[in-house]
């Protein structure tokens, strides 16, 4: 398997075609994995703020006043969330409008201008499925598409890239009904094959070399439709809620 980095020198702006940056840039190949940094998808999709522009709450003048962080971040992070599941140290875990758990709803404030913070794309599995079309459409080649963004993780240490968007394959492996080495058959063994992919395109990607995409070539994957909410475990099964 290999792991493709894919160069794009050129700040990506509202309205980019992505899909023409990355053919422009690397060669695609049937049954490839492509593999691309949330924060391009934001800025492409116009998901980036000016700070300047938000008018804190009372509630986001509250939080960050207790909390030493910047309101107008509080307030966009309120914006974007619907519900706070845990605040404390400094640090504030949210469910946001389209499911994941995550610190601050994801905003962040890296690779923008001073004063600008991006927020997740509003739907990520359409913004796979338009990428994936597009290249399909201009290169005849049927890939998959994954979107990555940088999440931490309960009981670990560090963060680690997952997956937020998906198009062209299921997130999830399952291996239930199939047999182990000791002819047991496995029930509730999935495995998170869309976030490890994600994992393994950051070891290349990293955040500061210009290289917001992978291409994964030798991975062998089903082509199917799918969600990204595959991946969000319900509240009902959630144990820490």
């Amino acid at each position: 398997m290999q792991i493709i980095p894919i160069h794009i020198e050129k700040e990506i702006e509202p309205d980019d075609d992505l899909s023409e940056l990355i053919i422009n840039s690397q060669e695609i190949h049937d049954g490839d994995v492509l593999v691309i940094a949330q924060k391009i998808i934001s800025k492409q999709e116009g998901r980036i703020v000016e700070l300047s522009s938000v008018v804190p709450s009372l509630l986001a003048e509250g939080i960050s006043s207790e909390y030493e962080k910047d309101p107008k971040i509080i307030q966009l992070i309120l914006n974007e969330s619907k519900q706070i599941i845990r605040m404390d140290r400094g640090i504030i875990i949210v469910e946001t409008n389209n499911g994941f758990i995550c610190a601050n709803a994801g905003i962040d404030e890296s690779n923008v201008p001073n004063g600008y913070a991006t927020l997740l794309p509003l739907n990520s599995d359409l913004s796979a499925d338009s990428i994936r079309n597009e290249i399909l459409k201009k290169t005849n080649k049927t890939i998959s598409v994954i979107i990555s963004d940088t999440f931490g993780r309960p009981f670990r240490m560090g963060q680690t890239d997952c997956a937020i968007g998906i198009s062209g394959m299921n997130p999830i492996l399952d291996y239930a009904g199939t047999k182990d080495s000791f002819n047991k058959t496995l029930r509730v063994t999935a495995i998170a094959i869309a976030d490890e992919l994600c994992s393994a395109a950051e070891l290349v990607m990293k955040k500061t070399t210009n290289c917001p995409a992978v291409i994964i070539r030798g991975y062998d994957f089903k082509n199917e439709s799918s969600s990204i909410k595959c991946l969000v475990r319900p509240e009902k099964e959630d144990l820490f809620r």
